[in-house]
């Protein structure tokens, strides 16, 4: 049913929470999955105070550690005998997650919320909340960890 189910993970366990998901609507259907990572770009007055130099370097190990990172992840779910690719871009995570969807024939979104409510997650915004209300495709959203059910 679903081709290409693209994970978003930004690099925290709570984001990987929802890999069993992923894996459980994958596996039946033999679905790939994109595990997909959005690097932010540095502020522009950050990178000034840096200088070029030192803002390519930190640009450079940020690249580094997120590809290893997803690496690893995919390393694993292959081992397990799911087909994985790993995707990195630059950008806003909602927006280059809905452009990614566009670009890239996703079928489904497989994601994790960090659980903000209230005066946090108006201050902050909500990378989930932006997906669910901007993706073309179906959007599933792993529970928080630790969260009460119901």
């Amino acid at each position: 049913m679903f081709n290409k189910i693209l994970v978003p993970l930004d690099g925290s366990v709570l984001s990987e929470s929802v890999l069993p998901q992923a894996v459980a609507i994958a596996e039946p259907s033999d679905s790939l999955i994109t595990l997909f990572r959005v690097m932010e770009p540095l502020d522009k007055g950050v990178r000034d105070t840096m200088g070029s130099d030192l803002a390519s370097k930190l640009d450079e190990v940020n690249q580094d550690e997120a590809t290893d990172y997803l690496a690893k992840i995919a390393a694993e779910l292959k081992r397990q005998g799911l087909k994985v690719e790993t995707a990195i871009v630059t950008g806003k995570p909602a927006e280059a997650i809905i452009e990614y969807i566009g670009m890239h024939a996703v079928d489904m979104v497989v994601m994790a919320t960090h659980g903000r409510s209230g005066l946090s997650r108006w201050a902050f915004g909500s990378v989930t909340d932006k997906v669910l209300h901007q993706s073309p495709v179906p959007v599933l959203v792993g529970p928080v960890p630790g969260a009460a059910r119901g």
